[in-house]
């Protein structure tokens, strides 16, 4: 599926739109089946409150991240390079007079920084998305890991824009370097389909997950927690990794 209708579905999918939309839908269809338009608007506010309620967002999140429990160090013993995705970007960064990396992105930098430092090993970042005004995110996840973390990737992957590019063209020119297992480091709710796609390409993959939204904790107090700013990000995510799942299994 091409880039772009990948994210006109995740938008019309994924909260706060999906739910919107339902309501919206909903209300238009009551004025000739009450009944029915009910329905589908309850259906919204259904989806709606699920998407931030944190018992609700525990209960997606846990097959997700528990595909992906913390990377034992004696994992990497065998790898040959370390292999960063990129999470986004932020193009409007006055403080830096220059675009850099989201949160999301620094998240997987920062850990990925650290086991090129224990392992010694060299890096790849992934990520394109390059326009007129911002360069790929590869080239700012390069430069955030040299002048913030002292660490020089060596190779930048500049060209995809999912997942499934990442892990394509990422494999391409690791091949050509003569590399065949990697630490994949991503977001741990993330990590379940950014394996998926990059053992499909022939690479042994040691997951390095990171940035976990679940706490061990969280089963058994969620259910007296608020929704809150968190629940409501943790939600998002969910729904769009699983989201991203099932547009494989349809359409890949």
């Amino acid at each position: 599926m091409p880039p772009v209708w990948h994210r006109v579905l995740e938008t019309l999918l994924l909260p706060p739109t999906a739910p919107l939309l339902l309501v919206i839908a909903g209300l238009l269809l009551q004025r000739r089946r009450r009944k029915a338009g009910t329905i589908v608007c309850w259906c919204g506010v259904l989806y709606a409150v699920l998407a931030i309620l944190p018992a609700a967002v525990g209960l997606a999140l846990n097959p997700l991240e528990s595909a992906a429990p913390p990377m034992a160090a004696a994992s990497a013993a065998d790898a040959q390079a370390i292999v960063i995705l990129g999470g986004g970007q932020r193009g409007f960064a006055p403080e830096y007079g220059v675009p850099t990396v989201n949160a999301v992105t620094l998240e997987r930098l920062r850990y990925g920084a650290r086991l090129a430092r224990e392992t010694g090993l060299p890096i790849m970042v992934c990520g394109g998305n390059a326009s007129d005004r911002n360069p790929a995110e590869a080239t700012l996840m390069a430069e955030a890991l040299s002048v913030d973390f002292g660490v020089k990737p060596m190779w930048q992957e500049t060209r995809s824009a999912t997942t499934a590019e990442n892990a394509r063209y990422g494999a391409e020119m690791l091949r050509q370097a003569g590399i065949t297992r990697i630490v994949l480091v991503t977001h741990a709710a993330h990590m379940r389909r950014a394996l998926d796609y990059f053992r499909a390409q022939g690479l042994q993959v040691v997951p390095a997950p990171t940035s976990f939204l679940l706490t061990p904790a969280h089963d058994e107090e969620s259910l007296f927690y608020p929704p809150s700013a968190g629940s409501a990000f943790a939600g998002w995510y969910a729904a769009h990794e699983w989201a991203g799942l099932l547009q494989r299994k349809l359409f890949e």
